[in-house]
């Protein structure tokens, strides 16, 4: 079952806590994607948007934001994020649960902040983004360790080992990398090159 999280009033104080910046570190976050001016860069589950805007500059004003969410409401939320914080480079765009609805070959980075253990069916969604990538695109997934005091209960948290085996299994070549994040790990699936 898909966990849902339909109201962005409710979840905004949560997702966009100021003190969340200390433990998420989004600007070294950013770094570890290793984004280039002028990419297309899709933040999958994006929930209120926490890491658009640190995404928005990373790619500057010629390069593309997508903000893709399950839940109709905050795609709403996440387009009036983007035109109050004047983001033209990011659009925010429907998705569903089991298809990422992002065109093939029109991406050069994925990147799954906190949901990945959301997915049903993850090694087919893979193979779906893998669609996506562009050539050297790749996917980040950034999820809680076991250990971590934030993140969903323990018995829903996925060791970065079996998220590094879903992406093998995708056709992705996957690596755990090192990072600097106190709870969390980062698992990148690169698009092999032909």
């Amino acid at each position: 079952m898909v966990h849902r999280f339909e109201d962005p009033a409710k979840w905004s104080p949560v997702f966009d806590s100021p003190d969340r910046d200390a433990w998420q570190k989004p600007q070294s976050l950013v770094r570890h994607l290793e984004i280039k001016k002028g990419m297309v860069v899709a933040d999958v589950g994006a929930g209120t948007g926490y890491l658009m805007s640190h995404l928005a500059r990373a790619v500057g004003p010629t390069g593309k934001v997508i903000a893709a969410d399950i839940e109709p409401k905050m795609v709403e939320h996440l387009t009036l994020r983007a035109q109050k914080e004047k983001f033209p480079q990011i659009t925010a765009q429907l998705a569903a649960p089991t298809d990422p609805k992002l065109s093939a070959s029109s991406v050069d980075r994925i990147v799954f902040l906190d949901t990945w253990h959301h997915v049903p069916a993850r090694v087919e969604y893979a193979k779906k983004l893998l669609s996506a990538l562009r050539p050297g695109g790749a996917v980040y997934v950034v999820d809680f360790t076991m250990e971590s005091s934030h993140g969903p209960p323990k018995h829903h948290r996925l060791l970065p080992e079996q998220v590094k085996q879903e992406f093998d299994q995708a056709g992705l070549l996957a690596e755990v990398i090192s990072e600097d994040l106190p709870d969390q790990y980062i698992v990148v699936g690169r698009k092999k090159t032909p």
